[in-house]
C-alpha cells in the first residue's frame, strides 16, 4: 500500500485525453452513477463471469447495434481476436488491413498465425482505401479488416462491394466509433462482425473492455469457445454443434471484468449525449476552417454519420500558409496553449516489426518469418498514408464544452495561422 495514501482524499486519475485549456472542457467521464453501481455490484459479489450486469450488457449493445449477438471480453484487441478465430483465420491465410491504424487491429491475426497484408488509406478520410484493397487481395486473403479510425466511417458501399466481389467476409474493427453510422445502419451489423474497445479512454468506457457483435451463429459460437470458458454451462451456446466442449471451450478465458461492465453499461446510456456534444463541437470547429488558410476538415463520405471521436483530425497544407511545415504550424499551436499533435499512431509498416519481420513462434514458423516468404515493408510503399502522416493535425477534442469553446479554438488557429 502507498504510504499517506487516502483513497478519501485522491483526486481523480484523468484516463482521457486532455486539452492544455481544460477550462473549455466540462465533461466529468466518471460520475456517482457508475460509483453506485459499483458499489452494488460489489456487495452482491457479482464479481466474476457472466454476471446479471454482464448479460445485460451484451443485450443492451447487440439490440443498440442491430445484432443478433454479443459478447463481452477483456479488450479490444480480445474482441478482433474473437471475430478472428470466429471466422477461422490462422495459418496460411492473409489478412488485409489499413496501414493506419492502432496495432492491435492486427495483431491478433498475427497471433493466430495469419499474415498481415497492408493497404493504403485515403488521405483525405485517413480511412482504408478500397482500391487499395482490392490490390491487395490473393488467394491467400481470408478477410478484409476496416477501421473506422477517429471515430469517421469508411466508405463500406465501396468496401462491402468488393468483399462481396471476392466472396470474402469483413470485420469492423469500431474501437474509435461507438455509435458511428453508415447510411443509417451501425457501424458494426454491416460486415461479418462488429468489435469495439472499451478501454478507458473510449467514449463508452470499461476501464479495460471490449465486445463483439455478428449475426454469423457459427462466429458467436466459436468465439465464445476460444474466450468464455466456465462462465455458465450451456449458456453461450446456440446450436448443438460444440455441446461436448462446454463449460470449458478451448480453455482460453478473455472474460471481462463484471465492474468494469457495469460501468460500460451506465456510460452506454450516456453516450448519445456525449456524442451530440462532441458532435456539435467538431463540426464548429470545422466550418470555422474556411476562414483559415492552409487547414481543411477531413473528407467524411456521404452517407457516414460520424460518431465516438476518439481524436479531432484536421488538414494542414503547408502551401497555403506560407510554406510553414507542418511540425512548426503543430508547435506554435502548442505555445499557445493548443494541445496539438501529428501522428498518435505510427504507420505499420514503419514498425521494424512488420518492416523487417519476426519468428513470432521461433524456429522459423511465424507469419512474419522472412525465411517464409514474409518479405516486409519499405517507405514509399503507402503514399497515402505517408501524406497523411506528414501533414494531419490533431486538434484537442472537447465532451462538454463551454459554450464559446469552438470560437476560442479558431481564433488561436487563425491567429497562429496569419502568423506564417
Amino acid at each position: 500500500m502507498v504510504e499517506n495514501y487516502d483513497p478519501f482524499q485522491a483526486q481523480s486519475f484523468v484516463q482521457t485525453a486532455s486539452s492544455a485549456l481544460p477550462e473549455l472542457d466540462k465533461w466529468e467521464q466518471i460520475t456517482e452513477e457508475e460509483v453506485q453501481l459499483v458499489a452494488d455490484m460489489t456487495r452482491r459479489n457479482e464479481l466474476s463471469g457472466g454476471t446479471p450486469i454482464v448479460r445485460e450488457f451484451e443485450k443492451r449493445w447487440r439490440e443498440w447495434v442491430g445484432c443478433r449477438y454479443s459478447v463481452s471480453v477483456i479488450n479490444g484487441t480480445a474482441s478482433l481476436y474473437s471475430a478472428y478465430f470466429g471466422l477461422g483465420v490462422g495459418p496460411g491465410d492473409e489478412v488485409i488491413c489499413p496501414v493506419n491504424t492502432w496495432i492491435c487491429t492486427i495483431a491478433p491475426a498475427v497471433m493466430l498465425g495469419a499474415r498481415p497484408v497492408f493497404c493504403d488509406v485515403d488521405p483525405e478520410s485517413l480511412l482504408a482505401d478500397p482500391n487499395d484493397i482490392e490490390a491487395k487481395i490473393t488467394s491467400k486473403t481470408a478477410c478484409i479488416v476496416v477501421v473506422h479510425l477517429w471515430g469517421n466511417v469508411c466508405d463500406m458501399d465501396a468496401v462491402l462491394h468488393v468483399a462481396r466481389k471476392h466472396n470474402l467476409p469483413v470485420i469492423e474493427d469500431c474501437s474509435h466509433a461507438h455509435g458511428a453510422k453508415w447510411k443509417g445502419r451501425m457501424c458494426g451489423s454491416l460486415g461479418i462482425a462488429g468489435c469495439w474497445s472499451l478501454q478507458g479512454s473510449k467514449a463508452v468506457s470499461a476501464g479495460e473492455g471490449g465486445i463483439m457483435t455478428t449475426d454469423d451463429v457459427e462466429v458467436f459460437e466459436r468465439a465464445c469457445l476460444v474466450g468464455q470458458v466456465n462462465r455458465i454451462k450451456g449458456i453461450d451456446l446456440v446450436t448443438e454443434r460444440y455441446t461436448e466442449l462446454q463449460p470449458l471451450g478451448l480453455g482460453m478465458k478473455f472474460r471481462a471484468h463484471p465492474l468494469g461492465i457495469g460501468i460500460a453499461l451506465v456510460q452506454l446510456g450516456k453516450l448519445e449525449e456525449l456524442n451530440r456534444k462532441r458532435r456539435a463541437y467538431i463540426e464548429s470547429v470545422e466550418a470555422g476552417l474556411s476562414r483559415i488558410p492552409g487547414l481543411r476538415p477531413v473528407t467524411v463520405y456521404p452517407g457516414a454519420e460520424r460518431a465516438g471521436f476518439y481524436g479531432f483530425p484536421v488538414i494542414h497544407d503547408p502551401e497555403k500558409m506560407n510554406g510553414a511545415p507542418t511540425e512548426v504550424f503543430v508547435e506554435a499551436l502548442k505555445k499557445q496553449g493548443i494541445a496539438a499533435e501529428m501522428r498518435p499512431y505510427p504507420n505499420l509498416h514503419e514498425l521494424p516489426l512488420f518492416a523487417k519481420g519476426f519468428d513470432v513462434f521461433t524456429r522459423g514458423r511465424g507469419p512474419l518469418c522472412p525465411s517464409q516468404g514474409y518479405a516486409g515493408y519499405k517507405q514509399g510503399q503507402f503514399p497515402g498514408a505517408e501524406k497523411a502522416a506528414a501533414h494531419t493535425v490533431f486538434l484537442p477534442r472537447l465532451s462538454n464544452p463551454i459554450p464559446n469553446a469552438a470560437e476560442v479554438v479558431l481564433d488561436v488557429l487563425e491567429r497562429v495561422a496569419r502568423s506564417f
